[in-house]
């Protein structure tokens, strides 16, 4: 199969996500014009960093004038799963595909072009991934950047009504597996009422938003890796 049938493949695939993260950046948009971003301010961070998470975190330690070293380490905690999928999707790769392939690719693996990428039979061919990027980044940034000029000419009331949108999105997807998972149900709890502690307790109190956020986030995170670790299956 040739590259260019490969790259249209990828369009293919591509353009559901695209038009996802359209619709989902598009609050994230909000946010970023909350905090005082401009449509291009908004537009290129969506373009350098493609998570919704990640900037999220990242805006939320912004709005609380938090240092420039909380801002990377919060993005870099948030953002530390795609790690993870880059290691997976090194090893598919054939052995001899350019370095500059996989740096890349590399910039742009989210959740969904990972799950699209890594179920592909074979090796895996950059050009199928390049072609759903094509998409899937644009979607993204230009969403956020419609976000950000919505924000600046909507009402006050609707811009606080769409700012909850964003929550919405974020409650969608810790909900049903919160459902499925007595552990993870309980870590949600734990987490909404050790931050309401944090924001009221004497000292802790004190520390802006992004580092009792950072606290948290590597606090529960570790004591739920060490009493309940993910079981590996093993092949029989």
């Amino acid at each position: 199969m040739n590259n260019k049938k490969i790259f249209r493949e990828g369009m293919r695939d591509g353009l559901p996500i695209g038009l996802g993260y359209l619709a989902v950046s598009f609050s994230l948009g909000i946010t970023a014009r909350n905090i005082g971003l401009t449509p291009f301010q908004g537009f290129l961070v969506s373009l350098l960093n493609n998570a919704s998470a990640g900037e999220y975190a990242g805006f939320t330690v912004m709005a609380a004038d938090a240092a420039y070293i909380e801002i990377i380490f919060i993005t870099f905690i948030t953002n530390i799963r795609y790690l993870l999928m880059s290691c997976a999707l090194s090893q598919r790769f054939s052995p001899d595909t350019p370095l500059i392939h996989r740096f890349f690719i590399g910039y742009d693996v989210t959740d969904e072009l990972f799950g699209i990428t890594i179920a592909r039979k074979g090796y895996l061919n950059p050009c199928y991934t390049y072609g759903a990027m094509l998409l899937a980044i644009p979607g993204w940034s230009i969403g956020t950047a419609i976000g950000v000029m919505a924000g600046n000419i909507l009402p006050a009331r609707i811009v606080g009504a769409l700012s909850v949108a964003l929550f919405g999105m974020f409650i969608a997807i810790i909900i049903p597996p919160a459902k499925k998972n007595k552990v993870i149900s309980g870590l949600v709890i734990i987490s909404f009422v050790t931050s309401f502690c944090f924001s009221r307790l004497p000292l802790l109190s004190d520390l802006s938003e992004g580092t009792r956020t950072i606290l948290l986030t590597v606090v529960i995170s570790a004591i739920a890796a060490i009493f309940f670790p993910v079981k590996q299956k093993q092949d029989t």
